[in-house]
């Protein structure tokens, strides 16, 4: 007979495994000790408010059945547009994602739900929609128990007005108030503005399992031309990473700390000459546009079966194949620098081929050869002026969008901050290691802690260095400091997130979320 306190322990072990810890922790070790035992239970209330199991970012629909609704509240229909698109996407990459205005879900659908997108429109002076501002209104009077809920919203609006995406600001706050845990931060796009666009579906990507979805909107790259490739990890445990350096054949373009790359990848070019060859098709064709038809074809999606595009012509296979979606990353560098840097991790796919981004940057393109390119700004992981000491938060590539803002604050001439960085191996994987140890020396960097993984018989990661320094860091953010996090959303992302509600407080996050104190860019 199963016992009736089952359900209760299957869900809530890791937790009550945490409490006995601490627990343990706080009988046996000295008073020295009980900080850090104190940080356990911090992060216990979390688990407890919250956990529930996370094995990959789409298991809420592709495990469970449960749908993902993509609810928008809309004035115009853009946003219903909007909504129905992403929903489509998500659709096509096996996710069961409805669109429906965001007053058909009431209180007790939100709290059954474990996942929620919202496309929110704001007209006039910050008003909401009319079917939208009575669902808020239904909210405040229900006050559901949304610690359940993730979300991730997208706000509508236009510059122009006093209060750009004012109802967007205002979901996202009444969301948190109710307990709901944001995904990434709110994002907010001035008149459609089509590089929002393009993070948001980045973001939807990342809910499919790690998807590239093809944009929305025709693409607008530069040609850059790449100068260097160097591997900064090559005795890894893991899989090799590339800090490349990319040179504009124009003028260097503005950008700042924070800001993305977004690359089209090609294919590999003996795959390109292998279809040529199986369709008996002329590389060298040019075609009606002026363009040649081999590189055309290196940035298309090559399909594995080949028997529907026997017997068409050039134009015919162009036209047949859909263009190959852009790859997104951190850039590491300011434009002084002189060359847009990124750091990049060869990637494998399911079949053990290189990955379609990292595969083109890190082993084929050339030393020398064109890169397609564009910048786009990303707002919310941008810092104004005077933000404070930073707490600097990541691992693995993560790193490239700190560094950035290491660079930043060094030519602003701010210094002392505290970087807390993850990865395997301190032999082989310190990335820019003489960098910051240069930093470090020079006090630019007044507090460095470094999680290495794979060192010790039991792994180490970037949240625990955290939880572990409890007390300084509700020092650093009494005396004003910020928080930037970079690096993978699953994991390290997550785990932080949640540490820092438990250690600070789902209010004073938010509080700091909201004066741009606590800013992350996740993938």
């Amino acid at each position: 007979m199963t016992s009736p306190l089952a359900p209760f322990l299957q869900r809530y072990w890791p937790a009550l495994a945490c409490l006995s810890l601490a627990i343990l922790l706080l009988w046996l070790q000295p008073p020295r000790h009980i900080s850090a035992a104190l940080a356990v239970l911090a992060w216990l209330a979390i688990c407890v408010r919250s956990w529930r199991p996370r094995s990959a970012c789409a298991a809420t629909t592709s495990e469970t059945g449960e749908p993902l609704f993509v609810a928008y509240a809309s004035q115009s229909g853009q946003a219903q547009a909007l909504a129905e698109m992403s929903a489509e996407q998500l659709r096509s990459s096996g996710i069961n994602a409805q669109a429906l205005p965001c007053d058909t879900l009431r209180a007790e659908r939100l709290t059954s739900s474990s996942r929620l997108l919202l496309i929110a429109s704001t007209y006039g002076e910050g008003e909401a929609p009319d079917h939208a501002a009575r669902w808020l209104r239904e909210l405040d009077q229900a006050q559901p128990d949304l610690s359940r809920l993730d979300f991730a919203l997208i706000g509508l609006g236009d510059r122009q007005y006093r209060y750009f995406c004012g109802f967007a600001r205002q979901l996202d706050q009444r969301l948190q108030g109710l307990g709901a845990n944001p995904l990434f931060d709110r994002l907010e796009a001035d008149r459609g503005d089509p590089a929002v666009l393009r993070q948001w579906q980045q973001q939807l990507g990342l809910l499919a399992g790690g998807q590239h979805f093809a944009d929305w909107q025709t693409a607008d790259y530069q040609p850059w031309q790449l100068l260097a490739r160097q591997c900064l990890n090559p005795a890894s445990q893991g899989r090799p990473a590339f800090h490349l350096r990319l040179q504009p054949t124009d003028d260097m373009p503005a950008w700042q700390a924070g800001d993305i790359a977004e690359v089209a990848p090609c294919q590999p070019p003996e795959r390109v000459e292998a279809l040529l060859r199986a369709l008996e098709l002329d590389g060298e064709r040019r075609l009606s546009d002026g363009k040649i038809l081999r590189s055309q074809l290196a940035r298309r999606q090559l399909p594995d079966d080949l028997q529907s595009l026997h017997g068409l012509d050039a134009e015919a296979v162009l036209q047949t194949l859909p263009l190959l979606a852009h790859r997104d990353y951190s850039i590491a560098s300011l434009p002084d620098d002189g060359a847009l840097e990124l750091l990049v991790r060869l990637q494998q796919d399911a079949k053990g081929q290189p990955g379609q981004g990292s595969g083109w940057l890190c082993r084929y393109a050339p030393i020398g050869g064109a890169v397609e390119l564009r910048i786009r700004s990303n707002p919310s992981f941008h810092l104004p002026t005077a933000s404070g000491p930073l707490i600097l938060i990541g691992n693995g590539t993560g790193l490239a969008g700190l560094r950035a803002h290491l660079r930043e604050r060094e030519r602003l001439g701010q210094h002392g901050h505290w970087l807390l960085f993850g990865e395997r191996n301190a032999a082989c994987d310190l990335f820019f290691a003489d960098e910051l140890r240069t930093w470090q020396r020079s006090g630019h960097i007044s507090r460095l802690d470094l999680a290495f993984s794979r060192d010790q018989a039991q792994p180490v990661y970037v949240q625990h260095l955290l939880r572990d320094a409890a007390d300084e860091l509700r020092a650093w953010i009494e005396r004003g400091a910020s928080m930037l996090l970079c690096g993978s959303l699953q994991g390290m992302g997550e785990e932080v997130d949640a540490l820092l509600h438990g250690l600070l407080g789902q209010q004073q996050v938010t509080a700091l979320r909201e004066a741009g104190r606590y800013r992350r860019d996740l993938y």
